[in-house]
């Protein structure tokens, strides 16, 4: 994969942002911003579709290849490795390359690798096309958060992130309702076949969207942040960094492990067929994951004009409430009842993806966000759900499926333990992003 070369001797107007020298902010068009939001917002839709429409044919393809449980769970597991063991790399890159054209190789790549899968003859090839997507995945995700907070201020981050991590349940909704469905009518081929090829559509647009400086959106020059320190290690000096992306990894294990096998549970547990289940949870994911991640962006906003700790106390108290609930949607005998609750769960779950991701944002400077996101999607996968499919699926195999989903809830307390110890830290390291 190969991405363009920002031009950084390019002069100042040939940027979409404009520096004011008087105030010392950047200013953009408006209606820039919302195109930029628009294309990287579809971009992200499509990457959560391709990701879970696997789960969504689980039932399918354990039939067609006689898999077990730990089989099929290695199906995500194996995408979230190479996902995570890419992204250093392509973080690395992604604050010395242009972030625009990276986005776009990497949304080639994925969907591509996902159409791919729905030519798959066996396990082995099947295994390879949905490794390969984690590759142009990775390529995105390191590289869109920063990319997008460089076309708004500070103040809107909350809010803006929020509209950009909606497509996680909108996305995720998607890809269940659509393999569900085409799964069902068609089988699991087509499913993969469907949802993969839109994406190379959106590719080239994206490839032509403008970059906007590095540190755009900041109220200091980016280059007050030239002669410092931009590497790894320096991110794992900051405590506030760390256990705000130890918090992310306890809460994706949990929704990793949820997202992958509960519509498995509702097919085995409550009788629902492969379409059923899957319109069922879809519907519930798309519907609690706007107003949860709606929600959070507000609240977080709103809160974080109080006090510093807005973004992580609304986090901590939404994986709070969030728990019980997750642990009576998987423990009740009532269909009805584990629907409301999983409706509940997920509203809470998602309450926290804009205030933690803004977290990233906030806590790094312009220069090296890209190597954030890639250093945050590297462990909050390698301890979340890379490894969360695969022990719950030998959980499934000695105990049952249900046993096995009653280890999540537990995940996302201590999600909650790690929001709240790094509000200890916001004051002295958030100094380290200015």
């Amino acid at each position: 994969m190969i991405a363009g070369s920002a031009q950084s001797g390019d002069s100042p107007s040939k940027h979409i942002f404009m520096r004011n020298d008087n105030v010392g902010k950047y200013h953009e068009p408006a209606h820039y911003g919302r195109y930029a939001l628009f294309l990287l917002l579809s971009a992200n839709l499509l990457n959560y579709a391709d990701r879970q429409v696997l789960y969504a044919v689980f039932p399918l393809i354990k039939e067609d290849f006689h898999l077990t449980d730990t089989a099929l769970g290695f199906l995500g597991s194996a995408f979230m490795i190479c996902y995570m063991v890419s992204a250093p790399v392509l973080g690395w890159l992604g604050d010395r390359m242009s972030r625009v054209k990276l986005g776009a190789e990497g949304l080639a790549v994925w969907s591509i690798a996902t159409a791919g899968a729905g030519m798959a003859a066996g396990y082995a090839t099947l295994l390879a096309a949905r490794t390969a997507v984690g590759i142009g995945e990775a390529s995105f995700g390191t590289v869109s958060p920063g990319l997008l907070a460089d076309y708004y201020g500070r103040e809107q981050r909350g809010r803006i992130l929020s509209y950009f991590y909606l497509a996680i349940p909108v996305g995720s909704a998607a890809g269940y309702l659509l393999g569900g469905l085409l799964g069902h009518a068609y089988g699991w081929h087509a499913a993969f076949f469907w949802v993969g090829v839109p994406g190379l559509a959106l590719a080239i647009p994206l490839w032509l969207l403008h970059e906007p400086e590095r540190g755009g959106g900041e109220r200091s020059a980016p280059a007050e942040n030239s002669g410092k320190e931009l590497n790894y290690f320096s991110l794992f000096r900051n405590r506030l960094c760390v256990t705000n992306t130890l918090a992310m990894a306890a809460m994706t294990f949990a929704l990793g492990g949820l997202a992958q096998w509960m519509p498995t549970f509702l097919f085995r547990e409550h009788g629902l067929n492969v379409a059923r289940a899957n319109t069922v949870f879809g519907g519930i994911t798309i519907i609690a994951g706007i107003a949860g991640t709606l929600a959070g962006g507000w609240l977080g906003d709103h809160f974080q004009k109080k006090h510093g700790s807005g973004y992580l106390t609304v986090s901590g108290w939404g994986f709070i409430a969030g728990a019980p609930i997750t642990a009576y949607a998987v423990a009740t005998p009532s269909l009805p009842g584990c629907v409301a609750a999983i409706f509940f769960a997920e509203f809470f779950l998602f309450l926290n993806t804009g205030p933690l991701n803004t977290v990233i944002v906030n806590v790094t400077r312009p220069g090296m966000r890209a190597m954030a996101f890639a250093v945050n999607i590297f462990f909050i996968h390698a301890l979340g759900d890379a490894v969360s499919p695969t022990i719950l699926g030998w959980i499934s195999d000695l105990h049952g499926l249900r046993t096995a989903l009653l280890l999540t809830p537990i995940m996302i307390l201590l999600a909650a333990f790690f929001c709240f110890i790094g509000i200890r830290f916001i004051e002295q390291d958030s100094v380290q992003a200015n």
